[in-house]
């Protein structure tokens, strides 16, 4: 069986929206795209010295990916296209990306242009259980903050990555919004960059 591993990008005030690029997500006239690439950015500035890459371990356990409409037209949009011989990290993510499984939960699309993907039909929750059933390893969430409520609803998240921010936004659409469910967790690790970002691993209370 795998394990479903919900990694994002947060600020302080749980704010996971849009944090790569300016035009990510532009729902509900959200100002801060690239608020996280903005931070990197100044911690470098700043004299901070580059920071290990923690997603890039991360992500040599990654066997599928699970996302949600928008997460998935972005990442079609840039990892779908992207070179795979591009040297470094990019280039063996878009390789890896490219080579895995990608499961998408949608009403609206109909096609998926992205090759080795495919839509995980009306009832999510059903499909997303046999998916963790017959996959071994890590299936990786990114963004998809209504897929990862429903996901929770249904008790179907395994671990929580979370790359906490010194940022307070103030708006836009939270990780652990209002109507999130109840759920108990245990902190599996904790550590704190030199910029200041946190390192925060949770599991469900009680799980190894």
């Amino acid at each position: 069986m795998g394990a479903i591993v919900v990694q994002e990008f947060v600020t302080l005030d749980g704010v996971a929206q849009a944090p790569g690029g300016s035009d990510e997500d532009l729902e509900g006239g959200f100002p801060y795209g690239g608020w996280q690439m903005d931070f990197d950015r100044s911690a470098l500035a700043e004299g901070e010295p580059p920071e290990e890459n923690p997603v890039a371990e991360w992500e040599e356990r990654t066997e599928a990916l699970l996302l949600g409409r928008v997460t998935y037209e972005l990442f079609a949009g840039s990892w779908g296209v992207w070179d795979e011989d591009a040297p470094g990290f990019q280039g063996e993510l878009t390789r890896r990306y490219n080579r895995v499984p990608k499961y998408v939960a949608s009403r609206t699309l109909t096609e998926l242009p992205w090759k080795n993907s495919q839509l995980l039909g009306p009832d999510v929750p059903a499909a997303v259980a046999q998916v963790r059933a017959e996959t071994e390893g890590e299936i990786r969430v990114w963004g998809s903050t209504q897929l990862v409520k429903t996901l929770a609803e249904h008790d179907l998240v395994d671990e929580y990555r979370l790359m906490v921010y010194p940022i307070v936004l103030g708006t836009g659409k939270r990780l652990f919004a209002d109507g999130f469910p109840f759920s108990k967790l245990g902190l599996a690790s904790s550590r704190a960059l030199p910029s200041g970002v946190l390192i925060n691993i949770y599991r469900r209370a009680g799980s190894a």
